[in-house]
């Protein structure tokens, strides 16, 4: 009798907790109804209800007023969010991820100084933490020596860097040896020990450095894109014009000071073939399997400094154009201004993710980036969610959605896109280190949109892309347009920065092996288009989105 009168006591009280917690009102929705517009005095109303009646809203629930810091911030309100996140510290001093967010929202203002402050706490909170890690190695790229290009370290120091680069790559990397055997790539590495000299300088040392990390071929594992090597690159050795790779052949883009006219095909550079530069080139370019893509958007983007480094940095550079019998000496460069990166569509602007209305019954979604990573996912979710309700009320029939230059994410934004698209359940992936999702199920939405779709990829489109698009092409969602993508199923992500110890070259590793539910073998090639559409030289100079226009032709075609 005892024992059922607690077990009745017990369950009342639980049930009278659950009641008390499902009637607790948002705490986050009474700020934003009473003062959103003055978070000042949004934070004194704050206190006041925590003090006078500390039960009737949800207080102890963190993530209230993490979104609504993050609200705050997705409009464009940096200063107040800094404020609602310093309240969200002190509320809750032992949370990582109220200290991530604080960290996040300084390093958006620019206060680089309390944004490592904070995420230092974060990982001291949270050592598993990979996202301040990469916040605080990223702070420590941007803040590196970057006047290191003539610079010589001794001989022995190369020689380490080279055996810890090479020995860092193969053991944090679960796969090192999938694309490249193990023979091939440690003779490559015995071939650059065997280039060092006493005079080897640090801008020939890294480009060995990129050929030994690219030799793994994961997208995931690089020299940081090429940055460090671009950005100490003086401007009298650029290669003084810019071009493109264009179905193999490189074109004039933009003659810069020479006079040159746009749209000419070079044939050689200081008598070097295209295709031997090409080549060089494309063994430094990290990218995933034997995807070329990928090399081709690298080299295009930065051309004016990849030249240099494959051609061991002439003085001065002859060229030979198509049709022209007489090589032409370009003019050096005294300055370079480095030109706005390019996004093949003009659709966002400067904005990541948008939605357009072509016209009543075509929208164009695009997602540039999908990078939205912890407590940040909500701005994602949101946008997507409210994209997919104007696009349904709007009763639109045919939807294009731009990955284009979409380099990827966490899992659970492509997880969210693939809900509001998929008309049964699906599995994401089968395989997924580092997260609980592999082989787990997903259903769609109940506002699954309806209507037809059209994906747009190009080389840079990668990552979770990969996998949103691996699926995609599985369950047969929509027709793909464009080039090869820069990824697959396949890949290793969780990366980790790492710098070498005695010349501090920053590099990353993938870590954590990810595979999509999808049945394919092709490990080394990108999800291939159903329509393989490339861009001209002649619509990239007159800024023509060829794959864009190339889809709304296909959609008028069906009606």
């Amino acid at each position: 009798m005892k024992i059922n009168n607690i077990i009745l006591f017990v369950l009342s009280l639980f049930f009278f907790n659950s009641c008390q917690t499902e009637t607790q009102k948002s705490i986050k929705e009474a700020l934003v109804k009473n003062s959103y517009s003055d978070i000042d005095t949004a934070i004194v109303f704050y206190n006041k209800l925590k003090n006078e009646n500390p039960n009737a809203y949800n207080f102890a629930d963190e993530k209230e007023l993490n979104n609504l810091g993050y609200q705050l911030l997705s409009d464009g309100r940096t200063e107040d969010a800094i404020k609602i996140f310093k309240l969200l510290v002190a509320e809750f001093p032992n949370s990582f991820n109220a200290y991530d967010s604080l960290g996040e929202v300084y390093f958006l203002n620019g206060n680089i100084e309390l944004a490592l402050k904070n995420y230092r706490k974060s990982l001291e909170l949270n050592p598993k933490n990979e996202n301040a890690e990469r916040y605080i190695t990223n702070i420590d790229f941007e803040n590196r020596n970057k006047n290191k290009f003539y610079k010589i370290y001794p001989k022995q120091q190369y020689l380490d860097d080279l055996d810890e680069l090479a020995n860092t790559v193969t053991t944090e990397n679960p796969h090192p040896y999938k694309f490249m055997s193990k023979e091939d790539f440690w003779r490559i590495v015995k071939d650059k020990k065997a280039s060092i000299t006493n005079n080897t300088t640090y801008s020939e040392f890294i480009w060995s450095c990129s050929e030994i990390v690219a030799n793994i071929n994961c997208g995931h594992s690089s020299l940081w894109y090429f940055n460090q090597e671009r950005e100490m690159l003086p401007s009298a050795l650029r290669f003084p014009l810019e071009a493109r790779l264009i179905n193999n052949k490189f074109y004039v883009s933009d003659p810069l000071i020479n006079n040159v006219q746009v749209g000419s095909e070079i044939l050689t550079i200081n008598g070097k073939s295209i295709h031997e530069i090409k080549e060089d080139i494309f063994r430094h370019i990290s990218s995933q399997g034997k995807i070329e893509t990928t090399k081709k958007i690298f080299l295009n983007s930065y051309f004016t400094a990849y030249i240099p480094y494959a051609l061991h940095f002439p003085k001065s550079y002859t060229i030979t154009i198509k049709g022209k019998g007489t090589p032409i000496k370009l003019a050096q460069l005294t300055r370079y201004t480095p030109k706005p990166r390019y996004f093949p569509t003009n659709l966002c602007e400067s904005k990541e993710l948008c939605l357009d209305f072509v016209n009543d019954n075509t929208a164009v979604l695009t997602i540039i980036n999908s990078a939205y990573y912890g407590s940040s996912f909500s701005i994602f979710k949101e946008f997507i969610g409210n994209s997919f309700q104007e696009i349904n009320s709007k009763k639109i029939e045919h939807l294009i959605i731009d990955m284009r230059s979409n380099g990827g994410g966490p899992s659970n934004t492509g997880i969210h896109l693939l809900r509001h698209l998929t008309k049964e359940a699906f599995i994401y992936k089968k395989v997924a280190e580092g997260s609980d999702i592999a082989q787990k199920s997903f259903k769609p939405f109940e506002s699954n949109f309806k209507g037809k779709l059209y994906f747009l990829i190009d080389g840079e489109s990668a990552s979770t892309s990969g996998h949103v698009l691996s699926i995609v092409k599985d369950l047969k969602l929509g027709t793909i347009i464009g080039e090869e993508m820069g990824g697959n199923h396949f890949c290793t992500g969780g990366q980790k920065r790492f710098k070498l110890t005695n010349t501090d070259v920053f590099y990353s590793v993938g870590r954590f092996t990810n595979i999509s539910a999808v049945n394919t073998n092709f490990d080394d090639r990108g999800v291939m288009p159903d329509y393989v559409v490339t861009q001209s030289i002649q619509d990239y100079t007159n800024d023509v989105d060829t794959v864009m226009e190339y889809t709304m032709q296909l959609i008028q075609k069906t009606h």
